[in-house]
């Protein structure tokens, strides 16, 4: 199912416009000062902004958390730690991959499988990997990969990962983001600073408030309440204060074949690319991990279906946002009750 240009060209930008809207309120405001600086990291950008006495730029330090979680889970690093389990047959975690792995089977079990990181061969063979392609596996192809999928052959043993089955590989992109903007929320804490927004790629971790001394306001985009209007989409803001969102979408990267649109979100169930009707969901969470894996799943289940999840597992604290396009070719968004209540 293919999207119009007009309306990808807009949502394409949702997950980088996940942005605090505060960016132009008067530092004035706040008795401490914002404190700004961004860069590139794990092949996207970040932005962190935070309020503090202190003016000296925590840059170096920040980024020196971005090398260790990429020599522990990068795929594109041959020497990281992911890359060796992947080729071998076990390893002994560092706390980064310790975290991701135990969250990532914790999400598992709780989506039955919907989250799964040992989805790396599939995203492989359909060209999201480390190596690129634009071709459609077949039928054939995916089913000799789906018995190396299946979280249920990881075991965690201490501090070692060990694989069940060989040629079992993990890919942990589809949460990596959100726990790297949760590292760098926790070493601010470290450092006594308590009023930030954290931004790796669209996943955004906040704490505190903002100079107005207001939860830190983040832009989104949704589409447009007129229908005699020129078809932009509009702005919403969502108010955040020690909440996190992450987004996924069928915008990010994809590829056409048959006048099929496949993104590259996996269901690891049935090893087919995401091809439903949905442009995006943007999830809220307690935390960056937990918004990063969820909108995996979320994506996956739809709109209802992953509304319905949402209702079923309060305790999770969960908040979605979906922008899909309904039976006419409308755009349309449908959301869960707290989403646009977050303080």
């Amino acid at each position: 199912m293919l999207f119009s240009d007009h309306y990808i060209s807009y949502f394409v930008r949702m997950k980088g416009w996940l942005i605090l809207l505060s960016i132009c309120i008067s530092v004035s405001a706040s008795a401490q000062s914002l404190v700004t600086f961004q860069g590139k990291a794990q092949g996207t950008y970040y932005i962190v902004k935070y309020l503090s006495n202190d003016t000296t730029s925590l840059q170096p330090e920040v980024e020196r958390l971005f090398r260790e979680i990429d020599r522990s889970m990068s795929l594109y690093l041959p020497g990281s730690l992911i890359n060796r389990f992947n080729k071998g047959d076990k390893i002994v975690m560092d706390p980064y991959m310790y975290t991701v792995v135990k969250k990532s089977l914790e999400v598992s079990r709780i989506t039955n499988g919907l989250f799964d990181i040992t989805v790396k061969p599939l995203v492989d063979l359909w060209g999201f990997g480390v190596v690129r392609h634009n071709r459609r596996p077949s039928v054939e192809e995916i089913r000799r990969i789906l018995p190396l999928v299946d979280y249920r052959l990881l075991t965690v043993r201490v501090k070692y990962l060990l694989k069940k089955k060989d040629g079992v590989e993990i890919d942990c992109n589809g949460i990596a983001q959100g726990f790297t903007s949760d590292v760098v929320g926790n070493f601010l804490h470290r450092k006594g600073i308590h009023n930030f927004l954290v931004d790796v790629g669209g996943e955004l971790v906040s704490s505190g408030v903002n100079t107005q001394g207001m939860p830190w306001s983040i832009g989104i985009e949704r589409p447009p309440a007129d229908s005699s209007s020129d078809g932009r989409p509009e702005l919403a803001t969502i108010r955040l204060k020690n909440r996190a969102v992450a987004t996924s979408g069928n915008y990010q990267r994809f590829f056409d074949e048959g006048g099929i649109r496949f993104a590259h979100t996996i269901d690891p169930r049935t090893g087919e690319a995401l091809h439903n009707n949905i442009i995006s969901v943007t999830v809220c969470a307690p935390d960056g991990i937990t918004a990063d894996a969820f909108d995996n799943a979320l994506i996956i289940l739809g709109v209802d279906a992953g509304l319905q999840f949402i209702r079923e597992h309060p305790k999770l604290q969960l908040e979605a946002f979906y922008v899909y396009k309904d039976t006419d070719g409308k755009i349309r968004e449908k959301y869960s009750p707290g989403f646009f209540h977050q303080d």
